[in-house]
């Protein structure tokens, strides 16, 4: 199958191509015995399964786990599913005679029928090889060599099967032997599978043979809905702890699950991602709530105690809060990231500063809780670039019920003339500028959960203490990681409320999102954004609907 690109139709292509085979001399092969070390000791029982079964077929075992070939058809994936970047590169490269895949995360996304945030190709050209089939195209990153495709305004990753030989000596200590019935071809593409993160993400698809290649059960914990490292958690994560984060990104997005084992390892090495550089770490929060799975993330952040690592303000507030780890209630916070999940998806995000100052709008009104009004109001401004008087205006004509249920909002009073609630908007305007140096203040963050001596465990807590034996771990440890040009950018939605009218601002109108100009900060769209989603938390359209079902009940 030849993948038509930009509404083309097929295309044809060399009939002599250079095979996975040409490729194999970079592979370091131990031995053709199927069998594998025993897994370290301290893994989990169910780990240990899983850890044997991962690598191929061992002889006598009627556990091992069976390959699969899949037919991409029978499984639903079209070539339309495709991005038209993505489908022209792997063109090119088919045309030149190279193999090429599509591997990780996006073919998981496309067999559950989701929208891939991204593509990743895999090809046997060499990276040179790749660069010199397209215009633009460079070779990023040093330890883990890639090739950035510009197609457009897109770029498309492309790794090379070559790179594999360099790194599969380095993963681990134990000895890696090749599996009973794997010729190269699968010896290749099993390799590079197994180099990945959780069984999910390691699938191949070929698309021009329209085969699914599952090397790790990946398909089996997808019908599970459990997101699964391929090598034992601890040695997993101990090699990157950054797949902690991209495991609690996956299992939110999904709506998937960690098994046992998994779950102990998360919470046992939670703090190992204070390792990884703040850039990393920053990139990862926004991954989690900007792509549309941002109440999700938040809630599984808090289960597995990594939410008072990376966000301990919002942590200590759901304590505020009596939260349990498990609790499955909403409020104010979880409600404003449900109603921007229900606006933005994996293609489609919004711009960081965005839900920055989402974080912020919410601490002011937890420190100084508000009449709904005044948010009301607040909102409004933002929205129209400052004119408070017209905000006032079209806030005092708001009927419907605002949500009784949130702490945050004060219940309702007389509030008197347009200057009282012009003067209590700026005040919240103030107090949202205040939780925005907070948030970026070092010493005030790393104190956020010293209130909370009692703070309750994070699951399997009971069974994993912290390394000082300290009563409230949490305290004194915890760093920034929201960067300077976020907190700028996140100032700028506000500032227009204290400064009034910006000259050539021109708000919004209608409610159809630019989602381009919102990944990219656009201040009128993120301002229209902002408004939409602060007001339907705080006067939620389904508490209208029930007033006007009560007024016809009663009628």
């Amino acid at each position: 199958m030849a993948i038509g690109t930009h509404g083309f139709s097929s295309r044809s292509y060399l009939t002599v191509r250079r095979s996975l085979i040409h490729c194999v001399h970079k592979v370091r092969h131990r031995s053709s015995v199927a069998a594998v070390e025993l897994p370290p000791v301290g893994v989990p029982e169910e780990e240990e399964t899983h850890f044997t079964r991962s690598f191929g077929r061992v002889k006598g075992d009627s556990k091992a786990f069976e390959w699969k070939k899949l037919s991409s058809k029978d499984l639903g994936i079209t070539t339309s599913m495709i991005a038209s970047p993505t489908r022209y590169v792997l063109n090119i490269l088919k045309d030149k005679g190279y193999e090429v895949y599509l591997v990780g995360g996006c073919v998981r996304d496309l067999i559950l029928k989701r929208t891939p945030k991204d593509f990743d190709i895999i090809t046997s050209a060499e990276l040179k090889e790749v660069v010199r089939a397209f215009l633009r195209c460079e070779v990023v990153g040093k330890q883990f060599p890639i090739c950035h495709v510009h197609v457009n305004d897109t770029i498309v990753e492309v790794s090379s099967f070559s790179t594999i030989g360099k790194r599969i000596g380095k993963r681990i200590d134990y000895t890696l032997r090749r599996p009973l019935d794997c010729d190269d071809h699968d010896y290749i593409r099993w390799s590079n599978c197994w180099q990945r993160d959780f069984t999910i993400n390691g699938l191949m698809f070929d698309p021009y043979a329209e085969i699914v290649y599952d090397y790790m059960g990946g398909m089996q914990d997808m019908k599970n809905a459990k997101v699964r490292t391929i090598i034992p958690a601890n040695m997993s994560f101990a090699e990157d702890s950054a797949r902690i984060l991209r495991g609690v990104r996956i299992a939110a997005r999904l709506g998937f699950r960690f098994p046992r084992d998994i779950a102990y390892s998360v919470r046992e090495l939670s703090r190992t991602v204070l390792r990884l550089y703040k850039g990393r770490i920053f990139m990862e929060i926004n991954y989690m709530l900007a792509y549309g799975s941002g109440e999700a993330s938040l809630r599984l952040l808090w289960r597995y105690g990594l939410l008072e690592i990376l966000l301990p303000i919002q942590a200590a507030y759901l304590v505020s809060q009596g939260f349990q780890r498990r609790d499955k209630r909403s409020n104010m916070l979880l409600s404003l990231f449900s109603n921007l999940d229900k606006l933005v998806a994996p293609d489609r995000p919004c711009h960081n500063s965005l839900w920055v100052g989402m974080l912020a709008f919410h601490k002011a009104l937890v420190d100084q809780p508000q009449h709904p009004l005044v948010v009301a109001a607040f909102c409004l401004a933002v929205h129209n670039g400052g004119s408070l008087s017209e905000a006032v205006e079209i806030a005092r004509r708001i009927s419907q019920p605002h949500d009784h249920s949130f702490s945050e909002l004060l219940e309702p009073q007389d509030l008197g003339s347009d200057e009282s609630l012009i003067d209590e908007i700026m005040d919240l305007a103030a107090s949202v500028k205040s939780a925005l140096i907070k948030m970026t203040d070092e010493r005030f963050v790393s104190q956020a959960m010293s209130k909370y001596p009692q703070a309750p465990y994070s699951e399997l807590r009971n069974t994993v203490e912290s390394e000082d034996n300290n009563p409230n771990p949490f305290c004194n440890n915890e760093s920034v990681f929201i960067p300077l040009s976020s907190f700028l950018r996140a100032s700028k939605i506000f500032e227009c409320v204290e400064k009034g009218c910006e000259k050539g601002f021109v708000p919004k109108r209608g409610s159809k999102i630019d989602y381009e100009f919102l990944a990219m900060g656009n201040l009128q769209e993120v301002r229209h954004v902002f408004a939409r989603i602060a007001f339907d938390t705080v006067y939620p359209l389904s508490l209208d609907r029930e007033k006007n079902n009560s007024v016809s009940q009663n009628s």
